[in-house]
């Protein structure tokens, strides 16, 4: 039972986090994810099953903050999210990635 607890404070906690985010989408038949979207929640509808990343890894986002965008896949099939260099990442329907740049690479962040 304690365990159940824990997990229902730590998932009511990252909802929480989401939602303080702007959400964005993107436009039907793209396959690159903007710069624009650093420090928002892009959700996915029927992306295609391959994004790309900015070519360039951005170092701050409109705002001056370090360069990150949140990731939601809402499906009907993974995405693979791609940037280089040599940064991968597999979002499942429904899962919710953290990715960010230093401006030089990007990392996932769980």
């Amino acid at each position: 039972m304690n365990i159940f607890m824990v997990f229902m404070v730590l998932y009511a906690g990252q909802i929480n986090t989401l939602q303080n985010k702007q959400v964005a989408h993107m436009q039907p038949h793209r396959a690159v994810i903007d710069a624009a979207f650093g420090g928002k929640l892009l959700e996915l509808i029927n992306a295609p099953s391959s994004l790309d990343l900015p070519t360039v890894p951005p170092k701050q986002d409109s705002e001056g903050n370090p360069w990150a965008v949140d990731v939601r896949n809402l499906g009907p099939s993974a995405v693979t999210v791609v940037g280089k260099p040599q940064f991968s990442i597999k979002i499942n329907v429904n899962q919710t990635v953290h990715i960010y740049s230093n401006g030089a690479a990007y990392s996932q962040k769980w």
